[in-house]
């Protein structure tokens, strides 16, 4: 086991099987398996179920004779599926493990760059709170949340993780997601109506680039834009061209394309930007809860009962090895 668990869903796990636990983001330097590099290490530990999070699993992995494989993601795109469904071992995966965890930021987001939170801190970590000769009540004034309109791009499970939150603050929350019946609005819809825009879509062939400046002009005037998504969703360079024009208020970003941004970027010197690393996620809560289902679902399996969460659920019509 190379993903972080924790919680009674590991410990059920180390009562289903005997485990070798040995996490990568323990790792210093971080330690991500190639394919190779994971069949050596399971050939080995002797292992036939492996659960991983940032491995690559394909190829050389599927000639070992496991009886399961488990990726603690929503989306188990470091799997070849369909190499191991040829194989005949079942792919089990952790959709929504982290869909509160990440709403959460998308509020902590929402909050502090409405409320220029980062801003505020730091003049008073530099003795600045009369800064100019003003009061922070002047500097700091900012409109309540309570009435706006969110418009959420994705109703999948964080989407509706952040919905169901938002509208607790006294918000009217739409949304566009051609994959779900409750999100009634076409995206030039949403624009048109939604002080905040969040992103909370997959990327995928339909999705990457969907915000660029066309969409940013079909945006009210003075929007704050969330994506505690990811970057690829967006075109970077438009949003900071919106941000300059006035176009969008404020934004909030929890991830960059290759996990980092260069310390000139324009973005970095954006007061009303609000950065963080890709740590929507990042809850113990949520490696409990991605233990809890690898176990449940391991459990099922080795029982002879359907998993709740298997990616290729045809392999079980034939005898597990």
């Amino acid at each position: 086991m190379t993903a972080p668990l924790r919680g009674d869903g590991f410990d059920k796990l180390r009562r289903l099987v005997d485990v070798v636990y040995d996490p990568w983001i323990d790792q210093r330097p971080l330690r991500i398996y190639g394919a190779e590099q994971l069949a050596e290490r399971i050939s080995a530990e002797r292992a036939d179920v492996v659960v991983v999070e940032a491995d690559s699993v394909s190829g050389p992995v599927f000639e070992l004779g496991l009886r399961a494989i488990a990726s603690t993601r929503g989306d188990p795109n470091n799997v070849d599926v369909a190499g191991a469904t040829a194989a005949g071992i079942p792919v089990l995966f952790t959709p929504g493990r982290n869909a509160d965890a990440v709403a959460e930021m998308t509020i902590a987001l929402l909050f502090a760059c409405t409320r220029r939170l980062l801003t505020a801190d730091a003049d008073v970590r530099a003795g600045e709170v009369f800064r100019d000769g003003t009061i922070p009540y002047q500097r700091f004034r900012a409109a309540e949340l309570a009435g706006l309109t969110a418009g959420l791009v994705g109703l999948g499970a964080v989407g509706r993780a952040v919905k169901w939150r938002l509208a607790g603050l006294g918000m009217r929350v739409i949304a566009h997601d051609p994959y779900n019946d409750e999100a009634r609005h076409g995206l030039d819809e949403l624009f048109a109506e939604a002080d905040i825009v969040s992103l909370h879509a997959p990327v995928s062939d339909d999705t990457a680039g969907l915000i660029g400046a066309k969409q940013f002009a079909a945006m009210r005037d003075g929007v704050v834009f969330l994506n505690t998504a990811r970057a690829q969703l967006h075109d970077t360079d438009a949003l900071v061209h919106a941000l300059r024009s006035g176009k969008v208020a404020a934004a909030g970003l929890d991830h960059f394309v290759g996990e980092w941004l260069p310390v000139d970027h324009p973005l970095v010197g954006m007061p009303n930007v609000v950065l963080t690393p890709h740590i929507g996620g990042a809850t113990w809560n949520t490696e409990a809860r991605q233990a809890q289902m690898v176990a449940d679902d391991l459990e099922a399996l080795l029982t002879g009962r359907t998993p709740a969460h298997i990616v290729n659920p045809e392999v079980l019509r034939h005898e597990i090895r």
